[in-house]
């Protein structure tokens, strides 16, 4: 097995996480997972710790990509959404529910 789990890709400024690249981090995990069971089986786990600390980071750096693209709002979703806040905010605070009753109108002499 390489020692370098990380797939060359080339640098975009992409803000979401596509389905072919969660697919390359869920083999990242696994290679990472697999290369700890092949240290573990033949007693080298501490022996190579410089190479399970560079692995763990490359797995820890996309995982954080993971996380942050995920959740990230493109600047249209995230004006629509702050649109309809605003308008349920708004619509909120404008709406006041009087506390007239037809029947006071029957009562009062003009």
């Amino acid at each position: 097995m390489s020692p370098d789990l990380r797939e060359e890709r080339p640098l975009s400024d992409e803000h979401t996480y596509d389905a072919g690249r969660a697919r390359n981090l869920e083999a990242l995990l696994r290679s990472l997972a697999l290369r700890i069971t092949e240290l573990d089986a033949s007693g080298g786990l501490l022996a190579n710790a410089s190479e399970l600390t560079r692995l763990i980071g490359d797995v820890r750096s996309e995982l954080f990509h993971y996380e942050v693209r995920v959740t990230y709002d493109t600047p249209e979703v995230a004006d629509s959404r702050r649109i309809v806040t605003d308008a349920k905010n708004q619509d909120e605070n404008t709406w006041q529910p009087s506390e007239w009753t037809p029947e006071e109108d029957t009562d009062r002499e003009w």
